[in-house]
């Protein structure tokens, strides 16, 4: 495949990623007004204080002292999936990641939006293999998303198919860093 076609199904999979993001932003805002308007302010103080319940992830205190920060998405080669729907997948799990941080680790992703969202995509030959890789970022505090797909198309449903991971780029690179870009 082309440098070209891969160039084209990311752009698609970023364009799919922004148009997601602002529906769910308008929508979501629009739900929670409605809600409190006729009254059932009770579902909105319940997300509040399950929100503040949550802890900031270790991630959080990196992205005051560290600078270059980085998303790798990880897909696996195994499922021989279409360049349109690495794309779809790769937005899934960028999108998966990002809304995880949003709450828990907004410093982390700011540093990332001024690193310029860097993203790499890297490929594995097994779900075992991302599920390994997964470990070795959890012991080292990093964050990870996990896309596991519907099955409505080219794959068997509930399968795992791309990796998120976020981090200070050195940390990144140590988990992810023997893998061949895709």
């Amino acid at each position: 495949m082309t440098d070209m076609a891969w160039l084209g199904a990311f752009f698609l999979g970023a364009s799919c990623l922004a148009i997601a993001y602002l529906f769910g932003a308008r929508h979501s805002a629009h739900f929670f007004l409605s809600r409190r308007a006729s009254g059932e302010a009770g579902i909105v103080a319940d997300l509040n204080k399950k929100k503040a319940s949550k802890q900031p992830l270790e991630i959080e205190n990196l992205a005051e002292i560290l600078e270059d920060f980085k998303m790798v998405l990880v897909v696996r080669n195994d499922l021989k999936m279409g360049k349109g729907k690495i794309a779809a997948q790769c937005s899934h799990a960028t999108l998966g990641l990002y809304k995880k941080l949003y709450n828990r680790a907004p410093k982390a992703l700011g540093r990332w939006e001024m690193c310029g969202q860097v993203k790499v995509v890297v490929k594995i030959e097994s779900e075992d293999d991302m599920l390994a890789l997964q470990e070795k970022a959890k012991l080292i505090n990093l964050p990870t998303h996990v896309t596991i797909d519907a099955g409505r198309t080219q794959i068997a449903p509930n399968s795992r198919t791309v990796m998120a991971i976020l981090g200070p780029a050195d940390m990144v690179d140590d988990v992810t860093g023997g893998l061949k870009l895709l």
